[in-house]
């Protein structure tokens, strides 16, 4: 009775985490900083993504998760621990439920260690939800309809495409291209065509405020300071969302591949209905400017931005939590 429900969508570049009854509580990145000598934890999310890049060689900040899944169990546990007591405070006598989402690609073991890690990291139950039905649910679509919706989430380590009918989903594909590909793509294509050194931050930064997925006319700029690789000394260029573009095209093309692959696993009374209403794209990747356009153009089907997209994920958590008993049975794996 007393139980607090936590949704968590542990990503790999964000964690978004929705407490029932108050709404969102945490987005904050999914970074963790080490102390190397003595392996402790010195902070996580925000204050970790601070010191990425400008840390001395004794500390350490990195990202636990890996293309969606843990890349290292106890530092994953370590930042589960800090969220899970940021949203219901350090003196919840309670143990709370909590529904975490995964990639739908997860392997049981993968799956059993996010479930191992949540609950050492202090749930009562955990439960394991596979992203692209949450992010069906938090973008409104009805999974329980018997008409096909299809979904595509871009993350930060992965895109996840599915194609949802009568609660369940019928056809599906995880590609390892999201957020993180583009920003190390942004900084390639500066490097090759400026000579110029930038970091992860920056490309985060160029990808936020000048991203465009198709080129256009009124085509936005951005300052960028980074190292000169023929002098070593720094070097401020002005980069343009066309530039953007042109850098991440090939992963763009990777992921309207997958959704293409998608489609051809489904079967064509569900295609129908998804030529019919359009297709659904959320996740911190969905913001990127034109990236509708582009799918439309590659796949001939027209593609929504959903509303809110990257919260779609914690939304749908959310709503899951809100129902815990109707969706038990259903959606969740409980292992």
């Amino acid at each position: 009775m007393f139980t607090r429900k936590i949704g968590i969508d542990l990503g790999t570049a964000n964690t978004i985490v929705f407490v029932e009854g108050k709404g969102f509580v945490i987005n904050e990145p999914t970074i963790v900083a080490l102390s190397v000598p003595d392996n402790t934890v010195l902070a996580v999310g925000r204050e970790a993504k601070e010191m990425v890049g400008r840390t001395p060689s004794d500390i350490v900040a990195y990202q636990p998760l890996r293309e969606g899944v843990i890349a290292d169990y106890y530092i994953t546990k370590a930042m589960l621990k800090y969220f899970i007591t940021k949203a219901v405070g350090s003196f919840n006598v309670f143990k709370p439920d909590i529904v975490i989402s995964v990639p739908a690609g997860i392997t049981q073991t993968e799956r059993r260690a996010v479930v191992n890690a949540a609950k050492e990291a202090g749930a009562r139950e955990a439960y394991i939800v596979r992203e692209p039905m949450l992010a069906a649910l938090g973008a409104g679509i009805p999974i329980n309809s018997h008409s096909g919706n299809m979904i595509v989430n871009i993350g930060g380590g992965t895109t996840e495409t599915a194609v949802v009918s009568l609660g369940g989903i019928v056809s599906w594909a995880s590609l390892r291209v999201a957020g993180n590909k583009f920003d190390g793509a942004i900084m390639d294509y500066i490097k090759k065509k400026y000579s110029l050194s930038v970091g992860h931050q920056t490309a985060e930064a160029i990808k936020i405020q000048i991203g465009s997925a198709l080129p256009t006319k009124d085509k936005r700029t951005m300052e960028v300071r980074g190292r000169d690789l023929i002098t070593g000394l720094p070097k401020d260029i002005v980069v343009t969302s066309n530039e953007v573009a042109e850098a991440i095209h090939p992963y763009l093309l990777d992921i309207a591949s997958e959704v293409q692959n998608v489609f051809n696993e489904t079967p064509p009374e569900l295609v129908a209905d998804v030529m019919e209403k359009g297709l659904i794209i959320s996740g911190g990747g969905a913001q990127i400017p034109h990236l509708a356009d582009f799918l439309k153009r590659m796949l001939g089907v027209n593609a929504y931005v959903a509303e809110e997209p990257l919260f779609c994920v914690a939304k749908g958590a959310g709503l899951i939590l809100t129902h815990l008993d109707v969706y038990k049975r259903t959606l969740l794996n409980k292992r």
